[in-house]
């Protein structure tokens, strides 16, 4: 029986769409916010593995100089914060609310975890309104070690006292599930992209394209 669900924030409860029309007032190729993403996934897997921390949001200020220039691009001070600051301010999507009430009236406790900061983390649970659905939350700041790397599942479970066979991460990003899987943890995938799931990574233990019927599925997961 699952007594907890670990949540990933961005993509996955948060929707991405304002990043995406920041990206599109400096660049025509819509495939540019992903290669952002890319390479700034690239910088914190590179630092991660050789056991250094830099903050989230200075590696995401880096991956974007690097796009810029790649692009020929000048990046402004007022450029980069127009692009980097809608992470603040992003909504949660249209499912996430009926979802996160379930766990609740399921007794679920309900736990976001991000490679996010502390700061950022705390902006966007606050502007999103889903602070007050949340029993508390955590950032890869607690161990300086970015997700799908074990530093920080093994945290959660120990600060929270639980057993990984009755936790579950929900997650969009195959990468993340990948990580909790490897540490025990149940998985749940909620494909929020037309992507597809890595098929060397452990494959997740549920997945659905609504998040109210993920849910749905994990309280009944035995």
């Amino acid at each position: 029986m699952i007594k907890t669900v670990l949540f990933d924030m961005n993509e996955t409860l948060l929707d991405l769409t304002p990043l995406k029309e920041a990206f599109g007032r400096y660049f025509q190729d819509k495939h540019v916010v992903k290669y952002w993403f890319s390479k700034l996934l690239h910088s914190s897997t590179v630092i991660g593995g050789l056991n250094d921390y830099v903050d989230f949001g200075k590696l995401s200020e880096a991956a974007l100089e690097s796009v810029f220039i790649e692009n020929d691009k000048e990046l402004t001070e007022d450029i980069k914060t127009d692009i980097l600051g809608t992470f603040k301010h992003l909504p949660a999507y249209d499912d996430v609310f009926e979802a996160l009430e379930r766990l609740k009236e399921a007794e679920i406790k309900i736990i976001p975890v991000t490679n996010s900061s502390n700061e950022m983390l705390e902006a966007q649970l606050a502007h999103s309104g889903l602070k007050d659905l949340v029993d508390t939350y955590y950032s890869v700041d607690a161990v300086e070690r970015f997700k799908p790397f074990k530093n920080m599942y093994q945290f959660v479970l120990e600060k929270e006292a639980l057993e990984a066979d009755e936790t579950v991460l929900v997650a969009t990003h195959d990468w993340d599930l990948y990580g909790a899987k490897k540490e025990g943890l149940v998985t749940a995938y909620i494909k929020r992209k037309k992507d597809q799931y890595n098929p060397y990574y452990l494959k997740p233990d549920l997945k659905e394209t609504h998040l109210v019927r993920l849910i749905e599925e994990i309280i009944q997961y035995k």
